[in-house]
């Protein structure tokens, strides 16, 4: 299963916006896609399962996904965290 570690760097942390954009990333793919903050784990299809991870900038949190497009959903999320969700201009 491919999986990155990914580290919030926008000033907000995982709050309600960048976590709907993060599941609207998410919905273009077929593949599953968990989060993982240390052991706690959620739904990247869930916007309060992410919510509930509480990770505030700086946080590194370790993407999974499992699917045909598992690859390609992972480098679409880590451009949304590279772009800091689109916050920090």
């Amino acid at each position: 299963m491919p999986e990155r570690t990914l580290t919030l760097t926008n000033k907000r942390g995982l709050h309600a916006r960048a976590a709907t954009k993060l599941v609207k990333c998410g919905q273009q793919f077929s593949a599953n896609i968990h989060i993982y903050k240390q052991q706690q784990m959620a739904d990247a299809a869930n916007i309060m399962s992410l919510l509930m991870l509480a990770a505030p900038c700086g946080t590194e949190l370790r993407v999974h996904a499992e699917g045909d497009d598992a690859e390609q959903a992972l480098e679409a999320i880590e451009a949304l965290f590279d772009a800091r969700f689109d916050e920090d201009h």
